[in-house]
Formats: C-alpha cells, sequence, structure tokens
C-alpha cells in the first residue's frame, strides 16, 4: 500500500487562537504515525500565498483520513475554526 501525504496550506488569522489548535494537533498526529517532512513559510510561484505550509507523511491513505477524522483532530480542528484560513488535501504517493 503506498504512503500518502497530507498537504496543508495555512495562513493564520488569529494567532492566539492558533495557538489551541497547536497545542493539542499533535496528539492526533501522533497517535497515528504521522511524519512531518516540511512545515513553514514556502516560496508561491503561482497562486495563492499562503503564510505557510505543511506536508505530512503517513503510511497509507486510509491512515491519513483516520487521523483527519479522529476524535483527536476534529478537537484540534475546532480550536482553529475561525483562527486562520485552510486548504487541506491528502495524496497518495506513487509507490
Amino acid at each position: 500500500m503506498p504512503k500518502a501525504y497530507w498537504i496543508a496550506n495555512v495562513s493564520v488569522t488569529d494567532p492566539d487562537a492558533y495557538a489551541g489548535y497547536q497545542a493539542i494537533a499533535p496528539e492526533a498526529f501522533a497517535k497515528f504515525g504521522a511524519r512531518f517532512l516540511a512545515r513553514g513559510a514556502a516560496v508561491t510561484l503561482e497562486g495563492r500565498d499562503w503564510h505557510r505550509r505543511v506536508i505530512i507523511e503517513f503510511d497509507s491513505i486510509d491512515q491519513a483520513r483516520a487521523c483527519y477524522d479522529s476524535a483527536e483532530y476534529r478537537a484540534a480542528r475546532s480550536q482553529r475554526a475561525g483562527a486562520c484560513d485552510a486548504d487541506i488535501a491528502i495524496i497518495e504517493a506513487m509507490d
């Protein structure tokens, strides 16, 4: 089964509220074996200029989806509601 990557583009609009997300989201990622490959500012060549981009590796697309749908990550998402604009996708690796 190929690996999968969670690609997130985020622009934080309320840093104080977003800190609540950052405090509890790692629990969900750890539970599902996530590995952060890249996180931070990026050079935008085309499209929207997001403040930060994140690439997270999972062992499978099912594992990545389970993390997103988990109670732990739902709680984290509720903390970031209204604190950022986000665009998140899961993509399956080619191997």
